[in-house]
């Protein structure tokens, strides 16, 4: 192939995949197969051994993800799809088991850098508030005390005084800003004026986020603020 045409190439299959994604759930669900069957040319044993299982197990997930649950429940991992079509008790207890001590691993690897970013940036950058971008989501909300998100928007009094109640309540959330266009400074530039303490901040009790259009994915209605958190996995509205 012709190396100029590369980029033009590349453009063209980004959007047809795009355009499965959308309009064909079968096209959609083989990509999701290929992806997870064979990333980086690794074998059914290693990518089994990754996840803690065996063989036949990693085949049975592949059968699961080709049947309904396939459609039903796109980008499952291994565990949770084995955990939710199993067939006896025992299955379901062991993928649970599996699932939890995994996910206690990369909470703790994921905290540790947290934590090593968080140092990084206040060693950079003392002076400036740290806004998390599309790479930097939130920090990982404890079991025993969820986060919550607050959704703001410019010149509101009412989301001025929300935040502020939400700060003196000494509790650890996440701001997001509508219609923020991607721009850290008007982020930065709310939070002054609602007097958001910088050292929570730096700390990450509270953080500033552009909405990048979560609060349009949530479907909400009515006007700001409003606040969310997760529960079961759901993101319910509180006020």
């Amino acid at each position: 192939m012709n190396r100029a045409l590369l980029p033009a190439a590349v453009c063209l299959v980004s959007l047809l995949t795009t355009g499965a994604a959308m309009g064909n759930p079968i096209t959609t669900q083989s990509q999701i197969q290929g992806t997870q069957s064979a990333p980086l040319g690794r074998s059914h044993s290693e990518q089994a051994a990754s996840w803690g299982l065996t063989e036949r197990e990693w085949t049975r997930f592949e059968q699961i993800q080709a049947s309904p649950r396939g459609f039903w429940s796109p980008n499952l991992d291994p565990l949770t799809a084995l955990g939710v079509e199993a067939q006896t008790d025992q299955e379901r207890q062991r993928y649970a088991e599996l699932q939890v001590a995994l996910e206690a691993k990369r909470a703790e690897r994921e905290l540790a850098y947290q934590n090593a970013y968080t140092a990084a940036w206040a060693k950079l950058f003392p002076e400036l508030l740290p806004i998390q971008g599309m790479a930097s989501p939130p920090p990982i909300s404890s079991a025993a005390v969820p986060r919550q998100a607050l959704f703001v928007e410019d010149h509101c009094s009412a989301c001025t005084a929300e935040a502020q109640r939400l700060q003196s309540s000494d509790m650890a959330f996440d701001i997001y800003l509508v219609g923020s266009q991607g721009e850290d400074e008007r982020v930065r530039r709310w939070a002054r004026q609602a007097d958001i303490d910088p050292e929570k901040v730096q700390r990450q009790q509270i953080t500033l986020n552009h909405d990048r259009g979560r609060w349009f994915n949530l479907g909400a209605l009515g006007p700001l603020p409003a606040t969310f958190q997760q529960v079961n996995g759901q993101w319910q509205r509180l006020d």
